[in-house]
C-alpha cells in the first residue's frame, strides 16, 4: 500500500508523500477543511516548486490570503524551502464525476471497549489518587488492551 501511494505521489510531483497522507496534521484542520493538495510542479530553474491546491469558490479568497501560512507549514513538513509558491484552483461545490467535493477527512469512530476491557482497565488504574489521572490512565489502559485484542 505504501509503495502504491508513493508511486502516485511521485507522479504528481510530491517527493514526500507525507504531504498527501498527513495533510490535516501538516496544515492544520482549518486549512485542510478548505483545500486539498493537487500537484507540485517544478520550474526550469529548479528553485522552489509550486504547490497547487484545490478549493471551492467561496473559500478561494480566504485561502488566497493565507498562502504564505500554507507555504510555511508545508515547507516545515519537507524540512527545507521546497515550496516557493502556492496556486489556488477552484472547483464547483459539487464535483463533476464524484458528486460532492469533500475536503475534510471522514471522522474516525471512537472505539468503545467491551465491558470486560473497561473493568480490566479500571482495575489497572486503581492506584492513582488524583481523579483526573485515574481517568486518563483508565482510558490509556483501555486503548492498549483494545489494540492487543485486535
Amino acid at each position: 500500500m505504501q509503495t502504491s501511494i508513493g508511486a502516485v505521489a511521485e507522479s504528481r510531483g510530491f517527493a514526500v508523500s507525507r504531504v498527501l497522507t498527513h495533510w490535516t496534521e501538516i496544515v492544520g484542520a482549518d486549512l485542510a477543511a478548505m483545500a486539498r493538495p493537487v500537484d507540485v510542479s517544478y520550474g526550469r530553474e529548479g528553485m522552489g516548486a509550486t504547490l497547487t491546491v484545490l478549493t471551492t469558490g467561496p473559500l478561494a479568497t480566504i485561502l488566497d490570503m493565507r498562502k504564505a501560512e500554507l507555504c510555511d507549514r508545508v515547507n516545515a513538513a519537507y524540512g527545507y524551502r521546497a515550496i516557493a509558491r502556492v496556486r489556488v484552483t477552484q472547483t464547483a461545490p459539487t464535483g463533476f464525476a464524484e458528486g460532492q467535493v469533500q475536503f475534510a477527512p471522514a471522522p474516525k469512530p471512537d472505539p468503545v471497549p467491551d465491558p470486560t476491557t473497561k473493568a480490566e482497565a479500571a482495575g489497572l488504574a486503581t492506584g492513582a489518587d488524583d481523579e483526573r489521572l485515574r481517568l486518563a490512565l483508565e482510558t490509556l489502559a483501555a486503548n492498549v488492551l483494545t489494540k492487543r485484542k485486535s
